[in-house]
Protein backbone atom coordinates (compact mmCIF):
# COMPACT_ATOMS: atom_id res chain seq x y z
CA UNK A 1 0.00 0.00 0.00
CA UNK A 2 1.18 3.33 -0.97
CA UNK A 3 2.16 5.64 2.13
CA UNK A 4 -0.91 8.30 1.93
CA UNK A 5 -0.35 11.54 2.87
CA UNK A 6 -2.91 14.86 4.07
CA UNK A 7 -2.23 17.92 1.83
CA UNK A 8 -4.56 20.92 2.11
CA UNK A 9 -8.13 18.82 2.63
CA UNK A 10 -6.63 15.75 0.49
CA UNK A 11 -5.29 12.57 1.37
CA UNK A 12 -2.15 11.72 -1.68
CA UNK A 13 0.26 8.95 -2.05
CA UNK A 14 3.39 10.50 -0.67
CA UNK A 15 5.18 10.55 -4.05
CA UNK A 16 2.44 12.54 -5.39
CA UNK A 17 2.22 15.24 -2.63
CA UNK A 18 3.84 18.89 -3.39
CA UNK A 19 4.13 22.03 -2.47
CA UNK A 20 4.58 25.88 -4.37
CA UNK A 21 8.15 26.76 -4.17
CA UNK A 22 6.73 30.08 -3.00
CA UNK A 23 5.68 28.83 0.27
CA UNK A 24 6.75 30.98 2.58
CA UNK A 25 6.98 27.88 5.36
CA UNK A 26 10.02 26.89 2.54
CA UNK A 27 11.29 29.78 1.65
CA UNK A 28 11.79 31.18 5.17
CA UNK A 29 10.48 28.65 8.01
CA UNK A 30 7.07 30.76 8.34
CA UNK A 31 5.25 27.81 9.62
CA UNK A 32 4.47 25.82 12.46
CA UNK A 33 4.51 21.96 13.66
CA UNK A 34 3.23 19.53 16.28
CA UNK A 35 4.92 15.82 16.76
CA UNK A 36 2.39 13.61 18.65
CA UNK A 37 2.48 10.08 18.74
CA UNK A 38 -0.83 7.62 18.65
CA UNK A 39 -1.32 4.17 20.66
CA UNK A 40 -3.78 1.65 19.69
CA UNK A 41 -4.67 4.47 17.31
CA UNK A 42 -5.10 7.33 19.64
CA UNK A 43 -3.17 10.39 19.86
CA UNK A 44 -2.34 11.36 23.68
CA UNK A 45 -3.00 14.91 25.16
CA UNK A 46 -3.96 16.00 20.97
CA UNK A 47 -5.81 18.80 22.60
CA UNK A 48 -2.95 20.10 24.85
CA UNK A 49 -0.72 19.77 20.91
CA UNK A 50 -3.08 21.69 19.45
CA UNK A 51 -3.89 24.17 21.92
CA UNK A 52 -0.12 25.33 21.93
CA UNK A 53 -0.13 25.04 18.31
CA UNK A 54 -2.88 27.60 18.01
CA UNK A 55 -1.50 30.00 20.66
CA UNK A 56 1.31 29.84 18.53
CA UNK A 57 -0.38 30.82 15.83
CA UNK A 58 -1.78 33.54 16.67
CA UNK A 59 1.55 35.06 17.03
CA UNK A 60 2.46 34.01 13.81
CA UNK A 61 -1.29 35.48 12.36
CA UNK A 62 -2.12 32.04 11.24
CA UNK A 63 -4.72 31.36 13.90
CA UNK A 64 -7.70 32.64 11.56
CA UNK A 65 -7.06 30.07 9.08
CA UNK A 66 -6.87 26.83 11.28
CA UNK A 67 -9.72 25.21 12.48
CA UNK A 68 -8.16 22.37 15.61
CA UNK A 69 -11.02 20.15 14.79
CA UNK A 70 -10.10 19.68 11.28
CA UNK A 71 -6.49 19.46 12.40
CA UNK A 72 -7.38 16.46 14.60
CA UNK A 73 -9.63 14.66 12.17
CA UNK A 74 -7.13 15.54 9.54
CA UNK A 75 -4.66 13.68 11.95
CA UNK A 76 -7.17 10.52 12.30
CA UNK A 77 -7.45 10.08 8.80
CA UNK A 78 -4.14 9.83 7.68
CA UNK A 79 -3.53 7.19 10.45
CA UNK A 80 -6.67 5.31 8.56
CA UNK A 81 -5.61 5.77 5.41
CA UNK A 82 -2.30 4.08 6.74
CA UNK A 83 -3.61 1.29 8.93
CA UNK A 84 -1.66 2.53 11.36
CA UNK A 85 -2.33 2.18 15.09
CA UNK A 86 1.56 3.07 17.06
CA UNK A 87 2.83 5.95 15.06
CA UNK A 88 4.68 9.25 15.17
CA UNK A 89 2.83 11.79 13.53
CA UNK A 90 3.75 15.50 12.38
CA UNK A 91 1.26 18.02 11.73
CA UNK A 92 2.85 21.02 9.53
CA UNK A 93 1.24 24.59 9.10
CA UNK A 94 3.00 27.17 6.67
CA UNK A 95 2.16 30.58 5.47
CA UNK A 96 1.64 29.06 2.08
CA UNK A 97 2.03 31.57 -0.53
CA UNK A 98 1.88 35.55 -0.16
CA UNK A 99 3.23 38.61 -1.21
CA UNK A 100 7.53 38.68 -2.02
CA UNK A 101 9.22 39.59 0.75
CA UNK A 102 9.35 39.92 4.54
CA UNK A 103 5.52 41.43 4.86
CA UNK A 104 3.19 39.75 7.22
CA UNK A 105 1.02 37.30 5.22
CA UNK A 106 -2.20 39.10 4.13
CA UNK A 107 -3.24 36.72 1.45
CA UNK A 108 -3.22 33.07 -0.04
CA UNK A 109 -3.90 29.83 1.88
CA UNK A 110 -2.15 28.09 4.34
CA UNK A 111 -0.28 24.74 3.39
CA UNK A 112 -1.78 21.76 5.86
CA UNK A 113 0.70 18.93 5.57
CA UNK A 114 0.22 15.53 7.81
CA UNK A 115 2.86 12.53 7.93
CA UNK A 116 2.52 9.38 9.77
CA UNK A 117 4.94 6.67 10.04
CA UNK A 118 5.05 3.57 11.55
CA UNK A 119 6.94 4.21 15.18
CA UNK A 120 10.34 3.01 16.14
CA UNK A 121 11.93 3.46 19.19
CA UNK A 122 14.63 0.86 20.09
CA UNK A 123 14.02 -0.25 23.67
CA UNK A 124 17.56 0.21 24.84
CA UNK A 125 17.34 3.85 25.06
CA UNK A 126 14.96 2.92 28.12
CA UNK A 127 17.25 -0.03 29.35
CA UNK A 128 20.90 1.78 28.82
CA UNK A 129 19.78 5.07 28.25
CA UNK A 130 21.80 7.66 25.98
CA UNK A 131 24.60 9.89 25.90
CA UNK A 132 24.49 13.50 25.99
CA UNK A 133 27.07 16.63 24.98
CA UNK A 134 27.11 19.99 26.31
CA UNK A 135 27.48 22.05 22.96
CA UNK A 136 28.43 25.44 22.22
CA UNK A 137 25.04 26.45 20.07
CA UNK A 138 22.92 28.81 22.41
CA UNK A 139 19.28 29.78 23.11
CA UNK A 140 18.69 32.86 23.16
CA UNK A 141 16.14 33.38 26.09
CA UNK A 142 14.96 36.81 25.05
CA UNK A 143 14.04 35.49 21.68
CA UNK A 144 10.24 34.23 21.10
CA UNK A 145 11.09 31.53 18.83
CA UNK A 146 12.30 28.91 21.24
CA UNK A 147 9.14 28.73 22.86
CA UNK A 148 7.59 28.08 19.17
CA UNK A 149 7.32 24.66 17.62
CA UNK A 150 8.47 26.69 14.17
CA UNK A 151 9.53 25.50 10.74
CA UNK A 152 13.07 27.61 11.41
CA UNK A 153 14.50 24.26 13.62
CA UNK A 154 18.34 25.20 12.45
CA UNK A 155 19.41 25.85 15.70
CA UNK A 156 18.74 22.42 16.89
CA UNK A 157 20.02 20.79 13.87
CA UNK A 158 23.57 22.92 14.74
CA UNK A 159 23.41 21.69 18.15
CA UNK A 160 23.00 18.20 17.73
CA UNK A 161 25.07 17.73 14.51
CA UNK A 162 27.47 19.16 16.97
CA UNK A 163 26.71 16.58 19.50
CA UNK A 164 27.11 14.05 17.08
CA UNK A 165 30.47 14.91 16.18
CA UNK A 166 31.63 14.63 19.87
CA UNK A 167 30.27 11.07 19.91
CA UNK A 168 27.00 12.37 21.75
CA UNK A 169 23.09 11.03 20.93
CA UNK A 170 21.98 14.36 22.49
CA UNK A 171 22.92 18.10 22.88
CA UNK A 172 22.34 19.78 25.93
CA UNK A 173 22.08 23.59 25.38
CA UNK A 174 22.71 27.11 27.37
CA UNK A 175 21.08 29.87 26.96
CA UNK A 176 22.46 33.31 26.61
CA UNK A 177 22.33 33.81 30.42
CA UNK A 178 24.83 30.59 30.42
CA UNK A 179 22.36 28.32 32.22
CA UNK A 180 20.55 24.82 31.18
CA UNK A 181 17.53 25.81 28.73
CA UNK A 182 16.43 22.39 27.04
CA UNK A 183 18.51 19.60 24.42
CA UNK A 184 18.16 20.06 20.53
CA UNK A 185 14.60 18.41 20.41
CA UNK A 186 13.51 17.60 24.04
CA UNK A 187 12.83 19.02 27.82
CA UNK A 188 15.54 18.50 30.32
CA UNK A 189 14.97 17.30 34.12
CA UNK A 190 18.11 16.76 36.40
CA UNK A 191 17.50 14.36 39.96
CA UNK A 192 20.11 16.33 42.48
CA UNK A 193 20.01 15.15 45.96
CA UNK A 194 16.62 14.08 45.88
CA UNK A 195 14.77 17.08 43.65
CA UNK A 196 13.86 16.98 40.49
CA UNK A 197 15.16 19.94 38.46
CA UNK A 198 14.09 21.87 34.80
CA UNK A 199 14.89 24.80 33.52
CA UNK A 200 11.84 27.35 34.09
CA UNK A 201 9.92 28.60 30.95
CA UNK A 202 11.80 31.60 31.00
CA UNK A 203 15.07 29.78 30.46
CA UNK A 204 13.96 30.25 26.73
CA UNK A 205 13.15 26.71 26.28
CA UNK A 206 9.76 24.87 24.71
CA UNK A 207 6.75 24.24 26.78
CA UNK A 208 6.61 21.00 26.31
CA UNK A 209 3.46 18.46 26.73
CA UNK A 210 5.67 15.89 27.80
CA UNK A 211 7.37 18.14 30.11
CA UNK A 212 4.10 19.61 31.70
CA UNK A 213 2.88 15.62 31.93
CA UNK A 214 5.85 14.72 34.21
CA UNK A 215 5.95 17.77 36.31
CA UNK A 216 2.42 16.60 37.23
CA UNK A 217 3.28 13.03 37.70
CA UNK A 218 6.06 14.31 39.96
CA UNK A 219 3.74 16.57 42.41
CA UNK A 220 1.21 13.47 42.34
CA UNK A 221 4.59 11.13 43.54
CA UNK A 222 5.40 14.09 46.04
CA UNK A 223 8.91 14.31 44.50
CA UNK A 224 10.00 17.62 45.25
CA UNK A 225 10.21 19.40 42.25
CA UNK A 226 12.41 23.30 41.21
CA UNK A 227 11.47 25.24 37.90
CA UNK A 228 14.12 27.40 37.79
CA UNK A 229 17.66 28.66 36.35
CA UNK A 230 19.90 25.11 36.31
CA UNK A 231 24.13 26.48 36.18
CA UNK A 232 26.14 23.66 33.97
CA UNK A 233 27.53 22.67 37.24
CA UNK A 234 24.37 21.07 38.12
CA UNK A 235 24.84 18.55 35.56
CA UNK A 236 28.09 17.57 36.94
CA UNK A 237 26.70 16.87 40.26
CA UNK A 238 23.54 15.50 39.10
CA UNK A 239 22.52 11.77 40.20
CA UNK A 240 19.94 11.33 37.01
CA UNK A 241 19.08 12.89 34.37
CA UNK A 242 16.61 12.33 31.79
CA UNK A 243 14.96 14.18 28.63
CA UNK A 244 11.63 13.88 27.66
CA UNK A 245 9.69 14.08 24.03
CA UNK A 246 5.90 13.50 22.99
CA UNK A 247 7.56 10.55 20.36
CA UNK A 248 9.95 8.89 23.17
CA UNK A 249 8.35 9.64 26.51
CA UNK A 250 10.98 9.78 29.27
CA UNK A 251 14.25 8.84 28.27
CA UNK A 252 17.47 8.30 30.68
CA UNK A 253 20.64 10.10 30.41
CA UNK A 254 23.45 8.00 31.48
CA UNK A 255 26.67 9.86 29.86
CA UNK A 256 27.02 13.71 29.43
CA UNK A 257 30.58 14.82 27.97
CA UNK A 258 31.98 11.25 28.11
CA UNK A 259 31.76 11.05 32.19
CA UNK A 260 28.69 8.95 33.79
CA UNK A 261 25.44 10.80 35.35
CA UNK A 262 25.74 9.07 38.87
CA UNK A 263 26.22 5.49 38.58
CA UNK A 264 26.46 5.55 34.82
CA UNK A 265 22.80 3.54 34.94
CA UNK A 266 19.28 4.62 34.80
CA UNK A 267 18.34 6.00 38.04
CA UNK A 268 15.28 5.14 40.34
CA UNK A 269 13.25 8.67 40.12
CA UNK A 270 14.17 8.09 36.56
CA UNK A 271 12.19 4.72 36.39
CA UNK A 272 9.60 5.73 38.18
CA UNK A 273 8.60 8.50 36.00
CA UNK A 274 9.02 6.26 33.16
CA UNK A 275 6.36 3.63 34.69
CA UNK A 276 4.02 6.70 35.54
CA UNK A 277 4.21 8.41 32.04
CA UNK A 278 2.94 4.76 30.60
CA UNK A 279 0.68 4.32 33.54
CA UNK A 280 -0.71 7.80 32.78
CA UNK A 281 -1.51 7.16 28.89
CA UNK A 282 -3.07 4.05 28.95
CA UNK A 283 -5.24 5.48 31.85
CA UNK A 284 -6.11 8.74 29.57
CA UNK A 285 -6.70 7.04 26.43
Amino acid sequence: MSEKVYLNGVLVPREKASISPFDRGFLYGYGLFETVRSYGGRVFRLDRHLARLMHSAERFGLASQLDPAELEQAIYQTLEANRLLDARIRLTVAAGEGERGLSPPTSGKITTLVVVEKLTVPSRIYDEGISAALVSTRRNSQSPLPAIKSLNYLEGLIARAEAAALGADEAIMLNDRGYVSECSSSNIFLVVTGKLLTPSLESGILPGITREAVLELAHDSDIETMEGEIPPSDLVRADEVFITTSVREVVPVVMINSRPVGSGKPGEVTKRLMTAYKELVRREL
